[in-house]
């Protein structure tokens, strides 16, 4: 059934409901209403009739005793004069015990037998005196004009029979007379009730008893009030035709804008965001309207706005893919990533921090938004550190758990904020990568990704933070993987023994100063330095210690010199030591400070590391070093020509002695025969580690 035909129904059901109930309720109450009363009216009549007829017999034996007290010459003449007034119908005066005339009922003695009159006797000396009243159809008209009922005499005789006189219409004395003679004729039969079978009258027979002798009945009219039963239900037709008609307007009234509801949901459901619904009135179904095409609005509103963010957002994306694939800049990646986020999530400001391994503390990589924010210059701001659990981004990046909520002062003043923990991927535990330790099962913490306020009034949301967290953890990846390029291509370029930079990084290197230093007219002095009998060392000690005092060695160099210096591992214990802007006076005393820093102190080293000859266990070995000196350009125009000029002058301090110093000669040209053993050994060429058998 549909929403129209279930209201129709139920305001039918509502109205008509009632209205059938109370008509059935108004006909069955004036139905037993008028039962009552006409129960009442019987009564009455009853009543009356009986007061009527113990009135005639009084009269009647007020008659007979006047006349039986009389001297028998007065009694006819008295009898002639009552007659005459109407006082009796008939007088008789017979001797004592003679019986009354036929069908005459004495008063005294009722019986249910046919009656012709009734009598009152009275006695006197051998004198019975009978007055008696004639039944007929006058005596029967006075009962029911007195009693304000029909009345009909009975027959009698008990068997129902044709009433002998009634006053009752023709066509109902039989019906009377026969309802009259089923009902009992003395005891508690007086007060029975009964209607006739065509329902017309009430009927009820009037008891026999001392002073009422007479078999009568007395009616009222039963009919029904046929027209108020019409009228009833003329009044339910009506009342139902008018039902119907207002059901079926309310229903279609109701149902219609629902039913434009229904068609304009449809139509928003499939995409048309421009329906509208006619509100054409002013109730609850108008709100509902209004209210709907409000809606409707604030969606088409809102559609374009993500729209418009789902665009941004992808080129935003896209920007990010492209900068992750093609570049190993951290501080663009990172300003790419948070613009995203910025984007994602409508904030006003945001700030991007990265642990420092050094120092265990937040520094500011990269922020916007924030200007006059934090209690730092804007200039300042990407520099900014924050120690490890201190504040939300402190305590964010000690403790790996995003937080949001409101926060109306600190770090810095905002309205509301959430900041997620930058985490390395979970593959970590990469040994290139400081910081991150291998086979770690906790996530590594790189870094806090910060958003301060968003647009409007809203708090930032559990969305929000799930997409920061995507953010985050790109950044992750991005700075992980950043890190592990960049630690891939130093140890690509150190020593991992001695930390200093390698061959391969020195000959860049070289080649590098030396353009700057010619390009500038400036002076480059280069160290070549190899430990003394190192061999004897490792021959020794084991290769342990010798392990361990490359790395002291290495150490000390690099206390020894300047920042813009630059110290190299060339190839077993041979080092080289590059000196920007440094004449030959000058790389002298740097070669003399480093020769006095490796030989005043010897080399501590663990006993368990050193495999001495001896039983004695060995706590410091004493080390030396023979430094080779060439400046550029007096001893050569390329660094090739610099460095093998350098070479050949630590050989020089070789066939020295050791332990010293020697500049390269001015003029002599790189790689000459400076000794006897070295006219043997040619210096083997590209980019190979030098030469180790040189006697040193």
């Amino acid at each position: 059934m549909t929403l129209r035909g279930r209201l129709t129904t139920a305001f039918l059901v509502v109205v008509l409901g009632p209205v059938l109930l109370g008509s059935v309720f108004v006909g069955m109450t004036v139905a037993t209403v008028r039962r009552d009363r006409a129960v009442e009216r019987l009564d009455h009549a009853a009543t009356t009739v009986r007061t009527a007829i113990g009135a005639v017999c009084r009269q009647l034996q007020a008659v007979a005793d006047a006349v039986a007290v009389l001297p028998t010459a007065d009694r006819r003449l008295a009898a002639d004069q009552l007659i005459a007034r109407g006082l009796a119908a008939e007088i008789t005066i017979g001797r004592t015990g003679s019986a009354p005339p036929a069908h005459w009922r004495d008063c005294a003695d009722p019986a249910d037998v046919g009656v012709a009159a009734i009598a009152a006797r009275a006695q006197a000396p051998g004198v019975t005196v009978a007055a008696g009243q004639v039944l007929d159809a006058a005596f029967v008209d006075r009962l029911a004009a007195s009693s304000g009922a029909e009345v009909t005499l009975l027959s009698g005789d008990g068997a129902g029979a044709a009433p002998t006189e009634s006053t009752e219409p023709p066509y109902a004395r039989s019906h009377v007379a026969a309802l009259a003679a089923g009902l009992p004729s003395a005891g508690h039969g007086d007060g029975q009730v009964r209607r006739t079978t065509d329902g017309d009258r009430f009927v009820r027979r009037i008891a026999l008893a001392p002073g009422q002798p007479l078999p009568l009945a007395v009616s009222v009219p039963g009919g029904g009030p046929t027209g108020l039963y019409a009228l009833l239900i003329g009044a339910d037709l009506a009342v139902a035709a008018v039902a119907v008609l207002v059901a079926r307007w309310l229903a279609r009234s109701t149902t219609r804008p629902l039913a434009d509801l229904v068609w304009a949901a449809g139509r928003v459901a499939d995409g048309e965001l421009d329906t509208r619904v006619p509100v054409l009135r002013h109730d609850e179904l108008g709100r509902l309207a209004s209210t709907f095409n409000r809606m409707t609005r604030e969606l088409r509103t809102y559609v374009q706005a993500l729209t418009a963010s789902r665009d941004q957002l992808r080129g935003h994306l896209a920007i990010l893919g492209d900068t992750l694939s093609s570049t190993h800049d951290v501080h663009r990646i990172l300003r790419v990533i948070l613009q995203t986020a910025l984007s994602a999530t409508g904030a006003r400001g945001g700030v991007v921090l990265l642990i420092d391994p050094a120092d265990h503390v937040l520094v500011a990589r990269c922020a916007e938004g924030l200007s006059g924010r934090w209690d730092v210059p804007e200039t300042e701001l990407p520099g900014l550190r924050v120690p490890l659990g201190e504040g939300v981004l402190g305590t964010v990046a000690a403790t790996g758990v995003a937080q949001r909520g409101s926060h109306p002062g600190g770090e810095p003043p905002c309205r509301t904020y959430v900041a997620v923990p930058i985490c390395a991927p979970p593959t970590v535990g990469d040994p290139l990568v400081p910081g991150e330790a291998t086979g770690s099962a906790a996530p590594v913490v790189l870094g806090v990704l910060a958003l301060y306020d968003r647009l409007g009034m809203d708090e930032f949301d559990d969305a929000d933070l799930m997409t920061l967290r995507t953010f985050a953890g790109q950044a992750g990846v991005a700075v992980h993987n950043v890190r592990v390029h960049e630690e891939a291509q130093r140890l690509s370029l150190t020593d991992p023994l001695t930390g200093l930079w390698n061959y391969r990084y020195l000959r860049e290197s070289l080649r590098r100063e030396v353009e700057r230093a010619s390009r500038f007219g400036r002076m480059l002095a280069i160290l070549v330095l190899d430990l003394d009998h190192f061999k004897n060392v490792n021959d020794t000690y084991g290769h342990a210690a010798g392990d361990t005092v490359l790395g002291e060695f290495a150490r000390r160099i690099r206390l020894g010199l300047r920042e813009v210096d630059v110290a190299f591992r060339q190839g077993g214990e041979e080092f080289v030591v590059l000196l920007p802007e440094t004449d030959g006076f000058g790389a002298a005393t740097v070669a003399e400070r480093l020769g006095a820093a490796i030989r005043d102190i010897p080399v501590p080293i663990d006993r368990r590391r050193a495999d001495a000859a001896d039983e004695d266990p060995v706590d410091r070995i004493p080390v030396s070093v023979s430094i080779g000196i060439a400046v550029y350009p007096d001893h050569g125009g390329t660094a090739q020509e610099v460095l093998d000029a350098a070479d050949d002058a630590l050989y020089a301090a070789k066939n020295a002695g050791r332990d010293r110093y020697r500049m390269a000669a001015p003029g002599v040209s790189p790689g000459r025969p400076r000794c006897a053993d070295d006219r043997a050994t040619t210096r083997p060429g590209g980019p190979q580690t030098p030469r180790q058998n040189r006697g040193r």
